[in-house]
């Protein structure tokens, strides 16, 4: 039989929903990622089908039998179970890239097949193993299994503090999983101080570490915390290209946790890295240029200020200016940013440069973080970045427009904070007695000398835990839509009857749209259930993505009433305007009504388009908190159909 890409599937599929809406044609894909890959011989095809079955066989009784004589060593089955996918998603997506990919595919089932041998004998000897090693988590986010290669040096003990690199890696379009096994295993990343063990993360393949990007970094740092002392007062966060753009976007806006940043190249700001007001161009959408605050790390430059950090460009790369546009950002806050120029140099590192930046960077680690600065200033444009020191934003007056922190503590237990947009913050800084902010003085009550306390402002006054009588935006409750990817989520299929054909289809592509972009983008299958079989523990612990509308999915039904819209089949109210329900749908993220502590989201994934797979600087979000797509106007390249409202909730979720 004759097999279908998932890309021809997806064409009929956008063929079916130009028929349903009447002419309307979605635009093409800009580019396949990955990219499609070359047809290996029937026979490897067979042997390797066969092989991959045979170590998920493996891989699943050992779960069962693991599961109670060694729970120990049934955590430790992603080890394993990375080979599998690396194997089994090549085959099923057509991601042999280069017949060599064959014997390195045979190599991954035969590793696969060695550890879930050594865990079902009681073993795990690649715990103690040092030089390349390739390991696996399974991620709290979707449920998948993503890789991360390590360089252990020789004599590393395990239950000794030992210092740790988090190498950022360039942007690979053919780095799948089998791919990145290849690569770890190959050599170390080109950056390599002395002493110290080496993380390099997956990153969920091709994205710049953006959303689930940026979750794999930390979820696999933990893991190796599951298995190293890492002292953390010395991690390095360090990369190029790609990996540089990570650099920049980890040491900006996670500044609390590193001892030092090391980025080269890269980008950080998306205006002009991608030319967005250039002649002839599309012009952003207000909403959109506000939310460029999420990873722009040239608007988070203030934050470097306890973060030592060395730029690296070569002197003929055309990237050098993002590093150039940094070091402008930085002193605009009063910092000096060092940066390195390997003369005469393209997009590489001079190598005599290479040394003097490892040498530093060593230095810096000698020195060692400081967990408790005199000192912490902080910026941010969202609650999803509220801080990583003992200062910590906890409530903005106004999201997407800058809010800062100062915060000054002397050895008396007193400390001095300034704000700027700020309507709550936290401390969590041991022996504090008083705090003088915003020139109010405050007595904190004994119990927090040791503990964190929130202060909130209402009105012109500060207040120790004043409680928060309403619903508001908080850390990991701020919206816009695609923060609901930033934590565990579920899709929730409809199983009935749209309201009408034209919605219900619309819903049905963007829903087969989001699944497959997942896939592609960030390398994992999207959880999903059927309406009829969401259960009370996925409402406690998921966000819910919801597709279709109330007479479709009965979850969408059953939550109405908590939602700020009024939708059925006379029309879609919201806030304040009426639309025709036969041809509009509502996007939308707000707090679950049965659990305010999660997100439920209308008929959205991650929202950037296939035009952004061509360049990680475009994948940002597009849509705010909220948006009302006509489905009748031609599909452009931000959203198929055109928006005619959107905005953003206020600091209330009004």
């Amino acid at each position: 039989m004759k097999r279908v890409s998932r890309f021809a599937a997806a064409g009929f599929l956008a063929a079916l929903l130009t028929s349903i809406l009447g002419g309307q044609t979605p635009p093409p894909p800009a580019k396949r990622l990955p990219p499609e890959g070359i047809a290996i011989p029937a026979a490897a095809r067979t042997e390797l089908t066969a092989g991959a079955a045979a170590l998920r066989a493996e891989l699943d009784a050992a779960a069962r039998e693991l599961a109670t004589s060694n729970p120990r060593l049934a955590a430790l089955l992603p080890d394993a179970e990375v080979f599998h996918k690396a194997v089994d998603w090549a085959l099923r997506f057509d991601e042999f890239f280069d017949a060599k990919q064959i014997a390195v595919a045979r190599k991954a089932l035969a590793t696969g097949r060695a550890r879930v041998a050594d865990l079902r004998s009681g073993r795990a000897p690649w715990l103690d193993a040092t030089g390349l090693i390739v390991r696996g988590h399974r991620s709290a986010l979707d449920g998948s299994i993503q890789p991360y290669g390590l360089v252990v040096p020789e004599g590393t003990q395990r239950d000794r503090p030992t210092r740790l690199m988090v190498w950022l890696l360039g942007r690979g379009e053919k780095r799948t999983e089998l791919a990145f096994i290849a690569e770890r295993e190959a050599g170390p990343p080109q950056l390599t101080p002395a002493g110290l063990v080496t993380l390099v993360p997956y990153g969920r393949f091709c994205n710049a570490t953006k959303f689930a990007g940026e979750v794999d970094v930390f979820e696999a740092m933990a893991a190796v915390r599951g298995t190293y002392a890492i002292d953390e007062n010395r991690i390095l966060v360090a990369g190029f290209s790609m990996g540089g753009a990570s650099t920049w976007h980890l040491a900006t806006h996670h500044a609390g946790l590193w001892a030092a940043a090391a980025p080269g190249a890269g980008f950080v700001e998306v205006a002009r890295y991608t030319k967005a007001f250039a002649p002839g161009k599309e012009p952003p959408t207000w909403w959109e240029q506000k939310l460029w605050g999420w990873y722009n790390a040239t608007d988070y430059a203030r934050n470097l200020f306890n973060c030592p950090t060395v730029a690296y460009s070569g002197a003929d790369d055309p990237q050098k200016a993002a590093a150039d546009l940094m070091v402008e950002a930085a002193a605009a806050e009063g910092l000096t940013l060092p940066h390195l120029i390997g003369p005469k140099t393209g997009h590489k590192y001079h190598p005599d440069t290479r040394r003097e930046l490892t040498a530093r960077l060593e230095s810096l680690l000698d020195r060692g973080r400081d967990p408790l600065p005199r000192e912490v200033r902080l910026t941010t444009h969202t609650l999803r970045y509220p801080g990583e020191s003992w200062l910590r934003f906890e409530g903005l007056g106004r999201h997407w427009e800058r809010a800062d922190l100062t915060g000054v503590r002397d050895d008396a237990g007193g400390v001095t904070v300034t704000t700027r947009n700020v309507t709550a913050l936290r401390l969590l800084l041991p022996e504090a007695r008083r705090v003088t902010i915003d020139g109010q003085k405050l007595e904190l009550p004994a119990r927090a000398a040791s503990a964190d306390v929130v202060l909130n402002r209402e009105a012109d006054a500060w207040f120790v835990d004043a409680p928060a009588a309403r619903l508001r935006k908080a850390p990991g409750l701020s919206g816009p839509v695609n923060d609901a990817f930033m934590t565990p989520f579920l899709f929730v299929r409809p199983t009935g009857q749209p309201l009408n054909p034209a919605v219900g289809a619309w819903a049905s592509s963007e829903l087969a749209y989001a699944t497959k972009m997942w896939r592609d983008i960030f390398r994992a299958e999207v959880p999903v259930k059927d309406d009829s079989a969401v259960t009370e523990q996925d409402i406690a612990t998921r966000n819910l993505i919801l597709w279709g509308d109330p007479a479709s999915n009965r979850v969408i039904a059953r939550l109405l009433t908590g939602l700020p819209l009024r939708w059925d089949a006379r029309g879609l109210e919201f806030r304040g305007k009426t639309h025709d329900a036969a041809h509009h749908a509502p996007v939308l993220i707000f707090p679950n009504p049965l659990n305010p502590a999660r997100y439920v989201v209308l008929n959205s994934g991650i929202d950037f388009r296939e035009h952004a797979y061509g360049t990680n600087s475009l994948q940002i979000p597009k849509l705010p908190d909220h948006a009302v797509i006509d489905l009748r106007e031609p599909a452009g390249t931000r959203w198929p159909g055109r928006i005619v409202d959107a905005g953003f909730f206020d600091e209330s979720w009004r």
